[in-house]
C-alpha cells in the first residue's frame, strides 16, 4: 500500500503522522511510504532520516495525496487538505467530527473513508489512540494552568503549591478519567490542594486507592459542580463522552462566582469544551478573559511538546497504520472490531453513532 505523511498545517502544530522508526517497519512489510518535505524537522526528525528509513520525500502535500492510498496525519485536516481527498482515500488521524460540523461537512462531500484515533477502541473498554495524548493533556494543563495563575498573565498571582504559612491553590479536577488522572498527578506533584469530579463512583473509588489520601473525591451532581466552581484557583475542564459532543458542565452563572484572576483550562475544547465561556484557541494566542476569568482553551494543546508526543502517539498508532497497510483498509476494519470503532466516515455517510447523533444536532 502507498501511505502518505503529509505536514501538519494546523497553527502551531509540530507533531508528524509517522516517524522514522514507524516509516521503517513500513517499509519492512513491503510497503511504500511518501513523506512531505519537512514534515518532521520542527523536532529534529530530519528528510535524512526518513529517507534512510526508506521513504521517498516529496516537496508537495498535493504529491502526497495525488499518490497515497492511505493518509495518517494528527490533526484534523485543514480546508485544503479537504480538498486534496478523494473517495478512494483512507484518512487516518484524530477528527473530533461531533464539534465540528463544516470539516465533516467537507469529508463526506469528498467521500473519503476517515477512521478517526479518538474513537478507536480496547478490548478492555479503553480508548487506546486518545490516551497517550490525553496523558500529554492532562500533565500540561497544570503547567498551562500555573503559568496563567501568574499576575504578568492575567491571573491572581497564586503560587499552585503555596509556601509554608500561605495555603495552596485549588485545584479543582472535572472528570477522573486518563484527563483527570494525569492533571491530578502533576498538580499533587506541585503541592495543590486538589479535588477530582466525576459521576462514576467506581472511577472515583479507584483514584482515591491510587492517591491514599492526597486528593478529595466528589461525585459530580450539578449541585456538587456548581457549589465547588466558585472555590476553585485552577479549573481544569476534563470530561469526555467518546465521539460525542462534551457536555456543558458549567455555566457562565457559575463562572462568574469565582474569584477574580482565577484560570480554567479547558481540556475537552477538542469536542466542544465542557464550560459555556469555552471556543478554541491557538498556541499563538492561548487565552482570553471572560468576566475576569483566565480561559485557556487550546485545542491542540499537546502540539506545545510535538516531540513528545509525536513518539508517544506512534508508539500507538503503529499497529493500527500496520494492519491497515498490510490487510487493507476494509478487510482490517472488518477484522477488529476496536479498530472499526474508529470509523467515523465512510462512502459520503456517517458511520459512527454518536458523531452522527452529535452532527444532527449542530
Amino acid at each position: 500500500m502507498r501511505v502518505g505523511v503529509p505536514k501538519e498545517i494546523k497553527t502551531h502544530e509540530y507533531r508528524v503522522g509517522a516517524t522514522p522508526h514507524s516509516v521503517r517497519e513500513l517499509i519492512a512489510r513491503g510497503h511504500q511510504v511518501l513523506v512531505q518535505q519537512g514534515a518532521g524537522a520542527a523536532i529534529g526528525l530530519t528528510d535524512e532520516q526518513y529517507r534512510a528509513s526508506g521513504a521517498e520525500v516529496v516537496a508537495t502535500p498535493e504529491e502526497v495525496f495525488a499518490r497515497s492510498e492511505l493518509i495518517v496525519k494528527v490533526k484534523e485536516p485543514q480546508p485544503h487538505e479537504c480538498s486534496l481527498l478523494r473517495a478512494d482515500h483512507a484518512l487516518f488521524t484524530y477528527l473530533h467530527l461531533a464539534a465540528d460540523p463544516q470539516q465533516a461537512k467537507r469529508l463526506l462531500e469528498a467521500g473519503t473513508t476517515a477512521i478517526a484515533y479518538e474513537t478507536v477502541t480496547s478490548p478492555s473498554g479503553g480508548l487506546p489512540l486518545l490516551a497517550p495524548m490525553s496523558e500529554v493533556a492532562g500533565r500540561m494543563a497544570i503547567q498551562a494552568g500555573a503559568t496563567c495563575l501568574e499576575k504578568p498573565r492575567g491571573g491572581a498571582g497564586v503560587l499552585l503549591g503555596g509556601v509554608p504559612g500561605v495555603a495552596p491553590a485549588r485545584v479543582v479536577i472535572l472528570g477522573g478519567g486518563v484527563v483527570g488522572y494525569n492533571a491530578a498527578r502533576m498538580a499533587v506533584g506541585l503541592g495543590a490542594d486538589v479535588i477530582v469530579m466525576d459521576p462514576s463512583i467506581e472511577r472515583l473509588r479507584r483514584l482515591d486507592e491510587l492517591f491514599a489520601g492526597a486528593i478529595g473525591t466528589r461525585h459530580a451532581t450539578t449541585g456538587m459542580i456548581e457549589a465547588l466552581v466558585p472555590k476553585a484557583d485552577l479549573l481544569i475542564g476534563a470530561a469526555l463522552v467518546p465521539g460525542a459532543r462534551t457536555p456543558r458542565l458549567v455555566s457562565r452563572e457559575w463562572l462568574a462566582r469565582m474569584q477574580p484572576g482565577a484560570v480554567l483550562v479547558d481540556v475537552s475544547i477538542d469536542q466542544g469544551g465542557c464550560f459555556e465561556t469555552s471556543h478554541p484557541t491557538t498556541h499563538a494566542d492561548p487565552t482570553y478573559v471572560v468576566d475576569g476569568i483566565v480561559h485557556y482553551c487550546v485545542a491542540n494543546m499537546p502540539g506545545a511538546v510535538a516531540r513528545s508526543s509525536t513518539f508517544a502517539l506512534n508508539n500507538a498508532t503503529l499497529p493500527f497504520i500496520l494492519a491497515l497497510a498490510d490487510k487493507g483498509v476494509q478487510r482490517a476494519l472488518a477484522d477488529d472490531p476496536h479498530l472499526a470503532a474508529g470509523l467515523n466516515l465512510q462512502g459520503g455517510k456517517v458511520a459512527h453513532p454518536a458523531v452522527a447523533a452529535a452532527l444532527e444536532g449542530a
